[in-house]
């Protein structure tokens, strides 16, 4: 067999590998980003407008987020949040929107204590969703009753709804999503 007919073999089965190599790489990180990300994925797929910008996006994100000092809670702090849960749920009874916006506040400290930049909104919910995909729509869920509840717009279901929400997350946060607690 001469050079030119085994190049012209080899050189199309070379880019054909190349080809299915890169397509599953490419298909193994799809499959990464919709598992880690949740539902958050498909929001973000359709904020983006296609599946390569929305992929960009959510890598940067895992890139900030492996930036960020997140941190597990001290026994003590888990406890103190957890007493501090119960007042506020105990407040909703006779005061249901006080009790949704001490919530919200309650969480951004959580978060905060945990190593969470909580100064903008949309920084915030983009931080959340790397590790907390599954919930973060929850949180964006009672924030905006919250925002709602400070016109005094929100009804009394809203406002349940708004704890439950707002639950969800604080469980998750309280207990490093789901990760072994490091024993300090």
């Amino acid at each position: 067999m001469s050079t030119g007919t085994l190049l012209a073999i080899i050189v199309p089965v070379v880019v054909v590998v190349a080809a299915l190599a890169a397509l599953g790489w490419y298909t193994a990180r799809r499959r990464r980003l919709r598992e880690r990300f949740g539902p958050e994925y498909g929001r973000t797929v359709e904020e983006a407008g296609s599946r390569v910008a929305a992929e960009r996006e959510l890598s940067a994100r895992e890139k900030r987020h492996d930036a960020l000092d997140i941190r597990p809670l001290s026994p003590a702090a888990r406890d103190r949040y957890a007493e501090d849960w119960q007042k506020v749920q105990g407040e909703f009874v006779d005061h249901p929107e006080d009790a949704v916006h001490e919530a919200d506040l309650l969480v951004a400290s959580l978060m905060r204590e945990r190593g969470y930049p909580t100064d903008d909104l949309a920084q915030k919910l983009k931080d959340l969703s790397v590790e907390h995909g599954r919930t973060v729509e929850h949180y964006r869920a009672a924030h905006d009753v919250n925002e709602r509840s400070l016109q005094h717009s929100a009804t009394t279901e809203q406002l349940r709804g708004a704890m439950v929400h707002y639950r969800a997350l604080f469980d998750e946060l309280l207990s490093d999503g789901g990760r072994p607690q490091a024993h300090t």
